[in-house]
């Protein structure tokens, strides 16, 4: 329990830390941004003293440390800051976008655990025969295919030219669970790659276990197939896909910007492009920060997983 309890201690230090270099980071990166960005938001033919009153309005007559600091204890309030072009606060843009983006990220992250799990068993249990050659076929191929790609080619097939699906999002809003069919082709992208990932990983995880002498043990012992399967492999292959699991969470951080933005979905992604399109660096700063924190938390948690489940490889992390 105490080494539990040291590892957990350990893992959160190091969270705390990253969250810091998170927020350091997120700043120091909108300040290096070429060119003035009052200048930018001022228009064609900027007028000097619209471009002071702007200056004035995001603080960039004062020095960077102070921003940082006044930035970072707003941060620590919940206070993200306010746009620069709609005047309208941070967190409400940042909850208008959670929505949509939680909902195809649940739904993926809800698929993608049994089919993901269940590929690399599948494969696992036929080990170099036919199933597991073309499982591992058709995984290695779809995911070489960027998302962007396979998103315009479903389009294509399933919307354009057999309509079976709506192209893209627009006109639902952000009720997208009230038309279930524009969550189809968003949802299939998403899942391509991480499915691939994850299934190729348990494969592996689960050949090397089934391979493994505790293994042999067990069916000596006259243990039946299944359960060793399933209760003894298994839980071994689970520690290096969860963490893989989180890996592939923070890819669907950043592939639901390329989707949203595919298919016009109303999310954080979208909100994000947006604000980098008006140079609106508020925004821009303050969906860095729950992207980044976000990430820090699904690796925590999967760390946690892992350590759980096989503490050699959580003290190996």
């Amino acid at each position: 329990m105490s080494g539990l309890r040291s590892f957990v201690v350990r893992r959160l230090l190091l969270g705390g830390a990253q969250t810091v270099a998170v927020v350091l980071l997120v700043f120091a990166l909108t300040e290096a941004l070429p060119g003035d960005a009052a200048v930018a938001l001022a228009g064609d033919q900027p007028d000097p003293a619209r471009v002071a009153a702007i200056r004035e309005a995001m603080h960039l007559d004062r020095p960077a440390y102070e921003r940082l600091l006044d930035w970072a204890v707003g941060l620590a309030h919940g206070d993200f800051g306010t746009s620069l072009t709609s005047g309208r606060p941070v967190g409400t843009y940042i909850e208008d976008g959670f929505g949509p983006t939680l909902l195809l990220a649940t739904i993926t992250v809800t698929l993608l655990i049994p089919l993901g799990v269940g590929l690399g068993v599948l494969a696992a249990r036929h080990e170099g025969r036919l199933v597991d050659r073309i499982v591992s076929t058709v995984t290695l191929g779809v995911y070489a295919v960027p998302e962007f790609a396979l998103g315009v080619l479903l389009v294509t097939v399933f919307a354009l030219r057999l309509g079976w699906l709506p192209p893209t999002a627009v006109g639902y809003g952000t009720d997208l669970l009230g038309h279930p069919a524009a969550l189809v082709l968003p949802v299939l992208i998403l899942l391509s790659r991480p499915v691939c990932s994850l299934s190729r990983l348990v494969r592996a995880g689960m050949v090397d276990a089934l391979n493994s002498p505790y293994v042999a043990q067990a069916r000596r012992y006259g243990i039946p197939g299944a359960r060793v399967r399933y209760a003894h492999a298994l839980p071994n292959a689970v520690a290096p896909a969860a963490q893989q699991l989180a890996r592939t969470v923070d890819w669907l951080l950043c592939g639901v910007i390329v989707v949203e933005a595919l298919f016009v979905i109303p999310g954080l992604g979208t909100v994000l492009m947006n604000a980098v399109a008006e140079r609106d660096v508020p925004v821009v700063q303050g969906l860095a920060v729950v992207f980044g924190v976000l990430t820090v938390v699904l690796n925590l948690g999967a760390d946690l997983v892992a350590h759980r489940f096989a503490p050699r490889a959580g003290v190996a992390a």
